[in-house]
């Protein structure tokens, strides 16, 4: 089961993460999320582990609870919404208009 972590302290690493979890479970994988530019943690995480009790377990016990100073947002991970249109923006094709007025 997938993972969604929020409000990570922002000092957290990946490591951080997995110890965290890894009290209530098997993780098969943990990672905090960085920004591609500035290198910063964004201050959200995923963690993947792979029997759903635990993870279900380990959401009920982490969700709000301190980590690193922070109070945690846990949730079940939700696929990532599908956008509409193209990655440009605006509008798509021509102007449309009188194309065969020569000036």
């Amino acid at each position: 089961m997938d993972i969604y972590v929020g409000n990570l302290p922002y000092s957290a690493s990946d490591a951080d993460l997995r110890t965290l979890f890894e009290s209530y479970g098997q993780v098969a994988s943990a990672r905090v999320v960085m920004d591609r530019f500035s290198g910063q943690s964004r201050g959200f995480g995923f963690v993947e582990m792979p029997e759903r009790n635990e993870a279900l377990s380990a959401i009920e016990k982490t969700n709000g609870a301190d980590f690193m100073g922070r109070r945690l947002r846990v949730n079940e991970s939700q696929p990532k919404p599908r956008r509409e249109g193209n990655d440009f923006g605006g509008r798509r094709g021509g102007g449309g208009g009188d194309n065969d007025r020569r000036w």
